[in-house]
């Protein structure tokens, strides 16, 4: 990659990196998405949620133009001890006055049947559904060499409760 090209995807992540704020109560920060490689089928992102106002708040549903289907997930470990990934249809709670990660190896967003691949400084246009703000529009860019805790390539994508 250019110097040029380097710095212009620098500008823009910094510029997307400016908190998404609905409704002057939801806040979402420090997001990021990423697939394991160019043939990949499924793809998550992870995120900070904020509720800064007075009442709890449910992420309950995200869409995008990325994927054939999005949906919350997080990471269950069963009585052997291996961790399996679970469509969570009741949503995420995000408490008044605190914050919801979204993280590698606990809760996420998951893209089934990526559109395009997942490429590096990219960005990812996602919806994110909330219970009492509605909807919240976000650029996410891809960052394929993220390194946190976890390891959301690390568990069984297979398991999907439909």
């Amino acid at each position: 990659m250019s110097f040029k090209s380097n710095l212009l995807a620098t500008l823009a992540a910094m510029t997307l990196a400016v908190p998404a704020l609905a409704d002057g109560t939801i806040s979402v920060d420090d997001a990021y998405a990423r697939s394991s490689g160019k043939t990949a089928k499924a793809g998550a992102a992870f995120m900070m949620i904020q509720n800064q106002g007075d009442t709890d708040d449910r992420l309950i549903g995200a869409t995008s133009d990325a994927a054939a289907r999005v949906e919350l997930h997080t990471h269950k470990v069963d009585d052997n001890g291996v961790a399996k990934m679970v469509h969570v249809e009741e949503g995420f709670v995000i408490p008044a006055g605190e914050t919801h990660m979204l993280k590698r190896g606990g809760d996420h967003v998951m893209f089934m049947g990526l559109t395009a691949p997942f490429e590096q400084d990219a960005t990812v246009p996602v919806t994110l559904i909330f219970e009492n703000v509605g909807e919240v529009e976000i650029e996410i860019p891809v960052d394929l060499e993220r390194q946190d805790k976890g390891g959301h390539g690390s568990h069984d994508h297979g398991s999907h409760s439909d």
